[in-house]
């Protein structure tokens, strides 16, 4: 897919490169915006504006680095200042988690077993601090290399190797507690 990045820049409808950027990044931004805000609606509109921001910053891409490295980056900045702002210190949030649930299996008691655990498991994660969850997001859930983490989050390499162990330490004491 990133070598069709240059592909994708070299459209020259506005409309139709915003169109395709949603297409091939849109679920995983989406899913990256719920790691940090844990609110349906408010990732929609939160992965919108990371596309708009996305594409009106474009001229500042700089081929060194990664298409979809630039493109989190942004998002996980953006998702940061959403969490700092007023708008999300204020309002009350009363949307539940939704589920993100795999292919359906013909044995209908592994599926309720599995579920509820993908289910613990998300909780656990999503009660981490921001900065542990982001890692174990990134590292696990998206399959990233530390060095591909290092690039998006703009942090040394053995802070998010300490991150990731302290991540595991604190999901392993709240798993044991259920």
């Amino acid at each position: 897919m990133e070598e069709s990045v240059s592909e994708l820049l070299e459209l020259e409808n506005e409309e139709a490169l915003l169109d395709e950027m949603m297409i091939r990044y849109g679920q995983s931004i989406l899913e990256l915006v719920y790691s940090y805000v844990h609110n349906q609606s408010v990732v929609e509109d939160l992965t919108q504006e990371i596309f708009v921001k996305c594409y009106k910053a474009l001229h500042t891409y700089q081929r060194d680095a990664k298409f979809k490295t630039w493109l989190w980056r942004i998002a996980i900045n953006h998702c940061k200042d959403y969490l700092k702002s007023w708008y999300h210190r204020k309002v009350w949030m009363t949307e539940k988690m939704a589920s993100f649930t795999g292919p359906a299996t013909q044995n209908v008691e592994q599926d309720i077993l599995n579920k509820e655990s993908e289910e613990v498991l998300a909780h656990a994660v999503l009660r981490l601090p921001v900065k542990y969850r982001e890692v174990i997001y990134l590292y696990y859930f998206e399959e990233l290399s530390i060095k591909e983490i290092e690039a998006i989050i703009d942090v040394k390499i053995n802070t998010i190797k300490t991150r990731l162990k302290r991540a595991k330490e604190l999901l392993k004491v709240e798993l044991e507690g259920c």
